[in-house]
């Protein structure tokens, strides 16, 4: 088999190229669809009685959707190069004929990340894909039920019942809507090309204990006693905080809004300065565990009257996962610093890491 390296710009390397990344988009489904805790979000209807769709309806369509756009810019590039899913499934061939000599050697870089950024979209593609359309369907039905009126409770019943979690849906499907774009497109063209993913197992073990299914883990490990909506006995206490929650989620979206089609993890693909991150260098996370603080409220404050042991036990897992935080941003920082210049030059400029002033 003829190396990409040397491949010339042809129609067979166009085929091999749509071919590859639809070979990969079924692996990544494959994947998805073979953890257990995906098996409710695949069989399951959304949206309401107007419109419902299954989640495995869903990803069958996004896939063959996302297969045909790629076909189409394959086969329209002016100068066609191969692909990193590409060189992904030719690296794996090596490796399957002479494991030995290929693990023996450096890897080449181009072959490094194309192994790393096919392995990230793998996990994350179907991930955000998935979560996108659940957090659509959730804002529309929430949205439609809310319009429909006949609450005897005004407007506070109308808050809890569908309000919040409205506001809630659509901010996060803002939020995923602009990881997903990033994960599954990058160009040149676009100026969101990957130059490198984060190569270490902490970095990767960082990023992925935030997500399913090792958040489920992490959640056995630190506890979990952050609530999406949280509940407070005097109303106005009540809509203060979760608008706060909501507003802090907001300025959480506002940061994505900014990484704009640069937005996805363990990847540098240039230095983004606007909008919040102008101001601090990580505030997703800040704002995001903001929110988590007012959402474990309720939980600590109940476990103090239990006992200062169990409030502080409270206390220390909400805490523990602000630490699992720092230590993404920690390893995110390592990773950029090591790419180039770039980064460092952003971090003489912007000082603090989460709150202007401070840290």
């Amino acid at each position: 088999m003829q190396s990409p390296s040397t491949a010339r710009p042809s129609a067979a390397l166009r085929l091999k190229n749509i071919a590859a990344s639809g070979a990969i988009v079924v692996v990544a489904c494959a994947f998805y669809g073979s953890l257990p805790n995906n098996t409710k979000a695949l069989l399951s209807f959304y949206g309401n009685e107007q419109f419902a769709i299954s989640g495995v309806g869903f990803m069958v369509f996004a896939a063959t959707a996302y297969v045909a756009m790629l076909a189409i810019y394959f086969l329209s590039d002016a100068e066609p190069g191969p692909s990193k899913s590409l060189r992904c499934l030719y690296l794996l061939g090596r490796l399957l004929r002479a494991p030995r000599a290929v693990v023996s050697q450096k890897l080449d870089p181009k072959d490094r990340l194309a192994l790393l950024t096919t392995l990230l979209k793998v996990f994350f593609g179907p991930l955000m894909v998935m979560s996108l359309m659940q957090h659509c369907m959730g804002a529309w039905a929430h949205g439609s039920n809310a319009w429909s009126g006949g609450f005897d409770g005004g407007v506070p019943e109308l808050f809890d019942r569908y309000g919040f979690w409205f506001l809630m849906q659509s901010i996060l499907f803002v939020d995923v809507l602009l990881f997903t774009v990033g994960y599954l497109v990058e160009s040149p063209r676009l100026g969101n090309e990957i130059r490198s993913v984060d190569p270490t197992l902490l970095g990767w073990t960082a990023a992925l204990l935030c997500y399913p299914p090792f958040n489920t883990y992490t959640g056995k490990l630190l506890g979990a006693p952050v609530s999406d909506f949280p509940q407070f006995d005097n109303p106005d206490v009540h809509l203060a905080l979760n608008l706060a929650l909501l507003t802090l989620m907001a300025l959480y979206t506002s940061a994505s809004v900014a990484l704009g089609l640069k937005a996805s993890n363990l990847t540098h693909r240039g230095i983004v300065s606007r909008g919040p991150y102008a101001l601090i260098r990580h505030p997703a996370y800040t704002f995001k565990n903001m929110a988590w603080w007012i959402g474990a409220a309720p939980l600590v404050i109940a476990e103090f009257g239990k006992s200062p042991l169990l409030g502080l036990t409270a206390l220390g897992s909400v805490a523990a996962w602000s630490a699992l935080y720092v230590l993404r941003a920690l390893t995110e920082e390592d990773h950029l610093r090591k790419v180039d210049g770039d980064y460092a030059a952003y971090a003489e400029r912007v000082r603090y890491r989460f709150i202007p002033g401070l840290i």
